[in-house]
């Protein structure tokens, strides 16, 4: 049974962020922003930035708090702070953390796994394949067809992802992608809309489309511009609508996710929804999703730091 923690403004949070991964940089914004958030709220808060190089365990506990006295605020993203490491330490250190527990994480985090669990519960995503040491990827991209998708299967923020429109580009796509973390991927790629759905708490908090300005919604699009345009909620009709929400909340579950999330979509000129990603630990940047969704549904940034707090716990 999951345990908690009380969580008042006399418990020391520490935010959690920066980490060892390509997403470093996206992790510090993040923190930055839940640390300034909770410190209004009342908030003994206080920042980490994990370091290359640093020992984590060390470095929580030179926090200078007991563990029964302490809560992890996890604001790390991709390879080490959302695949389930990092859960599992602070359950080993038994310090409770915001999120979900290592086994929803890391599964979630692969796009290999998670894609399975999408086929097994009926939720639809683009045809893909994983490649193995034996597959040719010329003859695995001929048979999925362009344009196509090359993405590693463990990475976050569009990160080694490259989309090619004919076979000309495949050998710098994949050269790209195995740079990176996890299995390479060749996914079908889907034209038409670019959506997100927020989930607190197991309820979806809304839709929002995202439209870049460029052609793709990239790591510069996502952090770098201020000319991205995002509809909150997604014009789009009431069936995909449901749709959105409902799978959104069916893969949260059967995931065995905990806390807040973001689900991402591609909706097709004919209203087909495709399924690309479930992200345990999404951006909380002044330019990220979830805060948006959860300001239409009436929960300000502080607030929804709060909430993402309160639900702060050991699962084992």
């Amino acid at each position: 049974m999951a345990a908690s923690t009380k969580i008042d403004t006399k418990t020391r949070v520490v935010v959690l962020m920066g980490g060892l991964s390509s997403e470093r940089e996206v992790s510090l914004d993040s923190g930055g922003q839940v640390f300034a958030a909770l410190v209004a709220k009342g908030y003994h808060a206080q920042a980490l930035d994990w370091t290359p190089g640093s020992d984590l365990a060390q470095l929580l506990r030179q926090a200078g708090a007991n563990a029964s006295e302490m809560v992890v605020w996890n604001a790390l993203h991709g390879a080490f702070g959302e695949d389930g490491c990092v859960q599992g330490l602070l359950e080993c250190l038994r310090i409770p953390y915001t999120g979900s527990d290592p086994q929803s994480s890391a599964v979630s985090m692969d796009k290999v796994l998670s894609k399975q669990v999408c086929v097994d519960v009926g939720v639809p995503t683009p045809p893909w394949h994983a490649l193995g040491p034996r597959d040719d990827a010329e003859v695995v991209a001929a048979e999925l067809g362009y344009p196509l998708v090359v993405k590693p299967a463990r990475e976050g923020s569009t990160v080694g992802i490259t989309i090619c429109q004919d076979a000309s580009a495949l050998g710098a796509a994949l050269e790209l992608a195995r740079r990176c973390q996890g299995q390479t991927m060749l996914e079908r790629f889907v034209p038409g809309k670019e959506l997100s759905v927020g989930v607190l708490d197991g309820r979806a908090l809304g839709t929002v489309e995202i439209r870049p300005r460029g052609h793709t919604y990239d790591y510069e699009a996502k952090y770098k511009r201020d000319d991205t345009e995002y509809l909150v909620p997604a014009p789009v009709s009431m069936a995909v609508e449901r749709a959105l929400l409902a799978h959104s909340e069916t893969l949260y579950a059967t995931l065995g996710c905990a806390g807040h999330a973001r689900v991402d979509y591609r909706v097709d000129p004919s209203d087909g929804v495709w399924l690309l990603e479930l992200n345990t630990l999404p951006g909380m940047t002044s330019h990220s999703l979830l805060p948006k969704m959860a300001e239409h549904a009436g929960i300000d940034f502080p607030s929804l730091c709060e909430r993402i707090l309160l639900g702060a716990r050991l699962h084992r």
